[in-house]
């Protein structure tokens, strides 16, 4: 499948992105989920951050597939998933 880049700005929130393209005359919609991941909130004192992040990763919906890991803050890190199961419009 060919990716769109998408731009977005630093958050401080967790987004939906809803895109709509047509592709060959057919309209697609593709779903993209921007969260923001608290390092206290989701790992132990002693866990180093990479284990945290793997953690999350693996524990996630499988409906959503990993598209980008942001720049990680000292606090939280963003990540990006997009929807695996989108329905073709006519």
């Amino acid at each position: 499948m060919r990716e769109i880049a998408l731009s977005i700005p630093t958050l401080e929130a967790e987004q939906n992105i809803d895109i709509e393209v047509k592709i060959n005359g057919k309209r697609r919609s593709l779903r993209y989920h921007v969260e923001i991941i608290a390092w206290d909130d989701v790992g132990k004192p002693t866990e180093e951050k990479a284990e945290v992040l793997k953690r999350v990763l693996r524990d996630y919906d499988k409906d959503w597939q990993l598209v980008q890991i942001g720049a990680p803050t000292d606090k939280t890190i963003p990540i990006m998933f997009r929807k695996t199961k989108t329905d073709p419009e006519t």
